[in-house]
Protein backbone atom coordinates (compact mmCIF):
# COMPACT_ATOMS: atom_id res chain seq x y z
CA UNK A 1 0.00 0.00 0.00
CA UNK A 2 1.41 3.38 -1.00
CA UNK A 3 2.33 5.75 1.80
CA UNK A 4 -0.27 8.33 0.74
CA UNK A 5 -3.01 5.73 1.20
CA UNK A 6 -1.87 4.29 4.51
CA UNK A 7 -4.49 4.39 7.25
CA UNK A 8 -3.65 4.66 10.94
CA UNK A 9 -5.91 5.12 13.95
CA UNK A 10 -4.71 6.74 17.17
CA UNK A 11 -6.82 5.62 20.12
CA UNK A 12 -7.25 3.70 23.35
CA UNK A 13 -8.93 0.31 23.73
CA UNK A 14 -11.68 1.48 26.08
CA UNK A 15 -12.98 4.48 24.15
CA UNK A 16 -16.39 4.07 22.57
CA UNK A 17 -15.51 6.95 20.26
CA UNK A 18 -12.50 5.00 18.98
CA UNK A 19 -14.66 1.90 18.63
CA UNK A 20 -16.95 3.82 16.27
CA UNK A 21 -14.08 4.40 13.88
CA UNK A 22 -12.97 0.76 14.06
CA UNK A 23 -16.49 -0.41 13.19
CA UNK A 24 -16.70 1.97 10.22
CA UNK A 25 -13.31 0.81 8.92
CA UNK A 26 -14.40 -2.81 9.31
CA UNK A 27 -17.67 -2.18 7.47
CA UNK A 28 -15.72 -0.72 4.56
CA UNK A 29 -13.05 -3.42 4.64
CA UNK A 30 -10.26 -0.88 5.15
CA UNK A 31 -6.96 -2.17 6.50
CA UNK A 32 -5.46 0.08 9.16
CA UNK A 33 -2.79 0.22 11.82
CA UNK A 34 -3.99 0.84 15.38
CA UNK A 35 -1.70 3.14 17.37
CA UNK A 36 -2.56 2.92 21.08
CA UNK A 37 -1.88 6.12 23.00
CA UNK A 38 -1.45 6.94 26.69
CA UNK A 39 -3.82 9.75 27.59
CA UNK A 40 -1.93 10.43 30.82
CA UNK A 41 1.20 11.03 28.74
CA UNK A 42 -0.02 11.94 25.27
CA UNK A 43 2.26 11.22 22.35
CA UNK A 44 3.69 13.89 20.09
CA UNK A 45 1.86 12.21 17.24
CA UNK A 46 -1.50 12.71 18.96
CA UNK A 47 -0.74 16.30 19.98
CA UNK A 48 0.42 17.18 16.47
CA UNK A 49 -2.43 15.33 14.76
CA UNK A 50 -5.16 16.89 16.92
CA UNK A 51 -3.71 20.19 18.18
CA UNK A 52 -7.15 21.66 18.92
CA UNK A 53 -8.71 19.04 21.24
CA UNK A 54 -5.66 16.82 21.84
CA UNK A 55 -7.84 13.72 22.19
CA UNK A 56 -8.63 10.44 20.49
CA UNK A 57 -9.70 9.18 18.06
CA UNK A 58 -7.60 10.54 15.23
CA UNK A 59 -7.62 8.93 11.80
CA UNK A 60 -4.44 9.44 9.82
CA UNK A 61 -4.97 8.89 6.10
CA UNK A 62 -1.71 9.41 4.29
CA UNK A 63 -0.62 12.91 5.31
CA UNK A 64 -4.10 13.99 6.47
CA UNK A 65 -5.49 13.86 10.01
CA UNK A 66 -9.22 13.69 10.71
CA UNK A 67 -10.62 14.19 14.23
CA UNK A 68 -13.90 13.63 16.12
CA UNK A 69 -15.52 10.21 15.86
CA UNK A 70 -18.71 11.07 13.96
CA UNK A 71 -16.76 13.26 11.54
CA UNK A 72 -14.27 10.44 10.97
CA UNK A 73 -17.02 7.87 10.35
CA UNK A 74 -18.59 10.13 7.71
CA UNK A 75 -15.17 10.74 6.14
CA UNK A 76 -14.63 6.98 5.90
CA UNK A 77 -18.04 6.55 4.27
CA UNK A 78 -17.25 9.15 1.63
CA UNK A 79 -13.64 8.18 0.88
CA UNK A 80 -14.44 4.47 0.58
CA UNK A 81 -17.90 5.01 -0.93
CA UNK A 82 -17.54 2.09 -3.33
CA UNK A 83 -16.54 -0.36 -0.58
CA UNK A 84 -19.01 -2.06 1.74
CA UNK A 85 -22.45 -0.73 2.69
CA UNK A 86 -23.20 2.99 2.82
CA UNK A 87 -23.01 4.31 6.38
CA UNK A 88 -25.13 7.37 5.59
CA UNK A 89 -28.49 7.18 3.77
CA UNK A 90 -28.66 8.44 0.19
CA UNK A 91 -31.79 10.50 0.82
CA UNK A 92 -30.94 13.99 2.20
CA UNK A 93 -33.80 13.98 4.72
CA UNK A 94 -32.98 10.50 6.00
CA UNK A 95 -29.34 11.54 6.26
CA UNK A 96 -30.31 14.61 8.30
CA UNK A 97 -32.42 12.47 10.67
CA UNK A 98 -29.57 10.02 11.22
CA UNK A 99 -27.14 12.86 11.94
CA UNK A 100 -29.63 14.44 14.36
CA UNK A 101 -30.00 11.26 16.41
CA UNK A 102 -26.27 10.50 16.33
CA UNK A 103 -25.65 13.97 17.80
CA UNK A 104 -28.41 13.27 20.34
CA UNK A 105 -26.55 10.13 21.48
CA UNK A 106 -23.47 12.20 22.27
CA UNK A 107 -25.44 15.01 23.88
CA UNK A 108 -27.77 12.96 26.07
CA UNK A 109 -26.33 9.45 26.35
CA UNK A 110 -22.54 9.48 26.43
CA UNK A 111 -22.54 12.56 28.68
CA UNK A 112 -24.69 10.77 31.28
CA UNK A 113 -22.65 7.58 31.05
CA UNK A 114 -19.65 9.73 31.93
CA UNK A 115 -21.51 11.10 34.97
CA UNK A 116 -22.34 7.57 36.14
CA UNK A 117 -18.71 6.55 35.75
CA UNK A 118 -17.13 9.45 37.60
CA UNK A 119 -19.76 10.58 40.12
CA UNK A 120 -20.29 8.36 43.14
CA UNK A 121 -22.84 10.37 45.12
CA UNK A 122 -26.34 8.92 44.98
CA UNK A 123 -28.05 12.12 43.80
CA UNK A 124 -25.83 12.52 40.74
CA UNK A 125 -26.12 8.83 39.86
CA UNK A 126 -29.92 8.84 40.19
CA UNK A 127 -30.26 11.93 38.00
CA UNK A 128 -27.93 10.48 35.36
CA UNK A 129 -29.79 7.16 35.34
CA UNK A 130 -33.13 8.93 34.91
CA UNK A 131 -31.79 10.96 31.98
CA UNK A 132 -30.36 7.81 30.41
CA UNK A 133 -33.73 6.05 30.59
CA UNK A 134 -35.44 9.10 29.06
CA UNK A 135 -32.92 9.15 26.20
CA UNK A 136 -33.23 5.41 25.58
CA UNK A 137 -37.04 5.62 25.43
CA UNK A 138 -36.76 8.27 22.73
CA UNK A 139 -34.18 6.18 20.88
CA UNK A 140 -36.60 3.23 21.04
CA UNK A 141 -39.12 5.38 19.17
CA UNK A 142 -36.44 6.51 16.73
CA UNK A 143 -35.49 2.89 16.05
CA UNK A 144 -39.07 1.97 15.15
CA UNK A 145 -39.25 4.86 12.66
CA UNK A 146 -35.76 4.53 11.19
CA UNK A 147 -35.54 0.74 10.93
CA UNK A 148 -38.94 0.31 9.24
CA UNK A 149 -39.27 -3.12 10.80
CA UNK A 150 -35.78 -4.28 9.87
CA UNK A 151 -32.71 -5.21 11.93
CA UNK A 152 -30.85 -1.92 12.30
CA UNK A 153 -31.42 1.83 12.35
CA UNK A 154 -30.09 1.62 8.79
CA UNK A 155 -32.59 -1.07 7.83
CA UNK A 156 -30.75 -4.15 6.61
CA UNK A 157 -27.34 -2.59 7.21
CA UNK A 158 -25.54 -0.68 9.96
CA UNK A 159 -25.56 3.10 9.58
CA UNK A 160 -24.12 6.12 11.40
CA UNK A 161 -26.72 6.00 14.18
CA UNK A 162 -26.17 2.27 14.73
CA UNK A 163 -22.46 2.98 15.13
CA UNK A 164 -22.97 6.00 17.41
CA UNK A 165 -25.33 4.19 19.78
CA UNK A 166 -23.73 0.77 19.38
CA UNK A 167 -20.45 2.06 20.76
CA UNK A 168 -22.27 2.70 24.07
CA UNK A 169 -23.76 -0.79 24.51
CA UNK A 170 -21.00 -2.42 26.53
CA UNK A 171 -20.53 0.73 28.62
CA UNK A 172 -24.22 0.41 29.54
CA UNK A 173 -23.69 -3.29 30.24
CA UNK A 174 -20.69 -2.46 32.44
CA UNK A 175 -22.72 0.09 34.38
CA UNK A 176 -25.43 -2.57 34.85
CA UNK A 177 -22.83 -4.85 36.46
CA UNK A 178 -21.72 -2.05 38.79
CA UNK A 179 -25.09 -0.46 39.63
CA UNK A 180 -27.52 -3.34 39.15
CA UNK A 181 -29.58 -1.15 36.82
CA UNK A 182 -30.56 -2.76 33.51
CA UNK A 183 -30.48 0.15 31.09
CA UNK A 184 -31.37 -1.94 28.03
CA UNK A 185 -34.45 -3.40 29.70
CA UNK A 186 -36.54 -5.62 27.41
CA UNK A 187 -39.70 -4.61 29.28
CA UNK A 188 -39.07 -0.87 28.71
CA UNK A 189 -37.23 -0.74 25.39
CA UNK A 190 -37.77 -4.17 23.82
CA UNK A 191 -36.82 -3.28 20.26
CA UNK A 192 -33.69 -1.45 21.37
CA UNK A 193 -32.66 -4.40 23.55
CA UNK A 194 -33.06 -6.79 20.61
CA UNK A 195 -31.20 -4.38 18.33
CA UNK A 196 -28.31 -4.24 20.82
CA UNK A 197 -27.93 -8.02 20.70
CA UNK A 198 -27.91 -8.00 16.90
CA UNK A 199 -25.42 -5.15 16.76
CA UNK A 200 -22.99 -6.84 19.15
CA UNK A 201 -23.13 -9.98 17.01
CA UNK A 202 -22.47 -8.12 13.74
CA UNK A 203 -19.17 -9.05 12.11
CA UNK A 204 -17.91 -5.46 11.96
CA UNK A 205 -18.60 -4.83 15.64
CA UNK A 206 -18.08 -8.00 17.65
CA UNK A 207 -14.29 -8.10 17.43
CA UNK A 208 -13.73 -4.47 18.42
CA UNK A 209 -16.36 -3.76 21.09
CA UNK A 210 -14.56 -3.75 24.47
CA UNK A 211 -15.76 -6.46 26.86
CA UNK A 212 -18.11 -5.23 29.59
CA UNK A 213 -16.10 -7.06 32.27
CA UNK A 214 -12.91 -5.27 31.23
CA UNK A 215 -14.76 -1.96 31.26
CA UNK A 216 -15.93 -2.66 34.82
CA UNK A 217 -12.31 -2.93 35.93
CA UNK A 218 -11.45 0.22 33.97
CA UNK A 219 -14.32 2.11 35.63
CA UNK A 220 -13.04 1.05 39.05
CA UNK A 221 -9.61 2.37 38.07
CA UNK A 222 -11.08 5.69 36.87
CA UNK A 223 -13.08 6.12 40.06
CA UNK A 224 -10.04 5.42 42.23
CA UNK A 225 -7.99 7.92 40.23
CA UNK A 226 -10.78 10.47 40.50
CA UNK A 227 -10.97 10.03 44.29
CA UNK A 228 -7.20 10.36 44.60
CA UNK A 229 -7.23 13.54 42.53
CA UNK A 230 -10.01 14.99 44.70
CA UNK A 231 -8.06 14.25 47.88
CA UNK A 232 -4.90 15.75 46.41
CA UNK A 233 -6.65 18.96 45.31
CA UNK A 234 -8.21 19.43 48.76
CA UNK A 235 -4.84 19.47 50.53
Amino acid sequence: MAIENEVKLIGIWSSGFVTRVMIALNLKGVEYEFLPDDLSNKSELLLNSNPVYKKVPVLIHGDKSVCESLVIVQYIDQVWASSGPSILPADPYDRAIVRFWAAYVDDKLTSQIRVLILKEDEKSKAEAAEQLFTALLLLEEAFVKCSKGKSFFGGDTINLLDIALGSCINWLNAMEIITGINFLDKTKTPRLAEWAERFCSAEAAKEVLPEAEKLVEYIKFLRAANRAAAVSSSK
